[in-house]
């Protein structure tokens, strides 16, 4: 039993965790399946230092706290031996958890004062690699400092990668997929085809409808193929034509689309069947107006949806300018440069209204659009209502969940934005909350993506985006 105990050992890894991964990620504690961990007491004693207040930080300090005590309730006198984490975790993990019940008095470079609370920390890492030789001891941090003094004192220090939701965002679904013309030969053996309510359907059977999700857009350029896949069972899947919105008779409040990926996002925007779109873009891509052209259009002509409330996180880009007088509304105002540019634009669409004609455009667009905060967010529910979240690449995953769960019947949930411009300080583009949404609702039945490609704002902002 002992020999089999030390192979165990041998095999598995020992993580120490530093408190900023307990602050990141209550939960990380599950997240490190057949390994073992062992929390120092300085890793407590921070979190006991950061457990005050109402920010996001000390919420998780206070949760971690809350599955530590659930782990060691009655456990006294075994601590020593670690818990299991196999039941707490419902399987998710089968390591054990090790608390240090000891002094430990580690000697680490003179240059380190022991004061210090990462110092110490390394210190702890230093003794156990020390103890147990043959095992891999690896500290996990969110601090590159700290992770950079680890491996100049020789020890193995790592990130905490469970978070992320793709290692490398290049793989994040796009939305669409470009076939080629053998595709037809693989899986269009049984080919069925027909016409219903204007559109034309397709229902094939292959090897690569299994790799297809519902609502992903396949094109052929060759010969100008374009259509949605409207649902996939194992092998055969039903592709569904597109509606051509860069024509100008399917203008949408006089916008048409400027190519294939502005097409494919119109189609998405405009069928009420869909009750969640992403659309990913760099800048000038349109994601915006497009949205609010959809959304005009089905608020105040089809009379889908009630009104459009538009939201977005303020994380400023800059210095923060202070506190802004007014209501609410008023507070957001200046965070929605980009709404009021874009209602001027789809103002201008109508060229034989006139100025007065323009006016009252002017005033009943600005009747339907509701201007929110996200904090007053938590425990509403939003009824037959247009929603947009503006800049969603700042939100976490947890903030991300709130919005979208404030949807209730005959509601539509559109998220844009830009990975590759996160201003929060903590978030990546591997653990922000929009990578993580367009990765979990891929192949929804009534959810759809589009990440467009083509800037159609100026050749300036487009040379800028692709240099600078």
């Amino acid at each position: 039993m002992a020999a089999r105990k030390t192979r165990r050992a041998q095999d598995t890894k020992l993580f120490v965790l530093d408190t900023n991964v307990l602050m990141h990620d209550p939960t990380s504690l599950y997240r490190f399946e057949e390994h073992d961990l062992f929390l120092p007491m300085m890793t407590l004693e921070e979190l006991d230092n950061n457990k005050k207040g109402m920010s996001e930080v000390a919420r998780n300090a206070r949760q971690a706290s809350r599955f530590m005590e659930e782990l060691v309730a009655g456990m006294e006198h075994s601590l020593q031996d670690g818990v299991a984490l196999e039941t707490p975790s419902k399987g998710q993990a089968s390591g054990r958890l090790y608390l240090q019940t000891e002094a430990i008095t580690s000697v680490l470079p003179s240059q380190l004062p022991m004061g210090k609370a990462d110092n110490q920390i390394l210190g702890v890492v230093h003794h156990l690699q020390q103890m147990q030789p043959k095992r891999q001891v690896i500290l996990v941090s969110k601090d590159i400092n700290m992770r950079i003094k680890a491996r100049a004192m020789g020890l193995a220090a790592e990130d905490y990668f469970n978070d992320k939701v793709l290692e490398d965002t290049d793989l994040l679904y796009t939305g669409m997929r470009e076939i080629e013309p053998a595709f037809w030969d693989k899986n269009g053996k049984d080919l069925q085809s027909w016409q219903e309510g204007g559109k034309s359907y397709w229902k094939i059977k292959g090897p690569d409808c299994v790799d297809l999700y519902a609502n992903q857009m396949l094109y052929q350029p060759a010969d100008g193929f374009v259509s949605r896949v409207l649902s996939v069972e194992g092998k055969q899947a039903t592709l569904e034509s597109l509606k051509d919105y860069s024509h100008g008779k399917n203008a949408i409040w006089g916008i048409t689309a400027r190519n294939r990926e502005q097409n494919f996002a119109l189609n998405l925007l405009m069928n009420p069947d869909i009750d969640f779109v992403s659309l990913l873009g760099q800048a000038g891509t349109g994601k915006t107006l497009l949205t609010l052209a959809a959304g005009l259009a089905q608020t105040l002509e089809s009379k889908i949806y009630t009104e459009i409330i538009m939201t977005r996180v303020t994380v400023p880009v800059g210095e923060d300018i202070g506190f802004l007088p007014g209501t609410e509304e008023e507070k957001m105002q200046p965070w929605m440069g980009a709404l009021e540019d874009n209602l001027d634009v789809l103002n201008q669409s109508d060229a034989e209204a006139g100025d007065w004609g323009r006016a009252a455009t002017r005033d009943l667009i600005r009747s339907r659009i509701k201007v929110k905060s996200l904090n007053f967010m938590r425990g509403r529910t939003f009824l037959n209502k247009f929603l947009i979240i503006d800049e969603a690449q700042n939100l976490t995953p947890k903030q991300m969940k709130t919005l979208i769960t404030r949807a209730g019947p005959g509601t539509k949930v559109v998220c844009l934005g830009n990975i590759s411009q996160i201003d929060t300080p903590y978030l990546t583009e591997g653990s922000s909350g929009l990578t993580f949404v367009v990765d979990r609702f891929k192949g929804w039945s009534h959810g759809g993506h589009v990440t467009l490609q083509r800037g159609e704002r100026s050749r300036l902002a487009d040379y800028a985006a692709e240099t600078l």
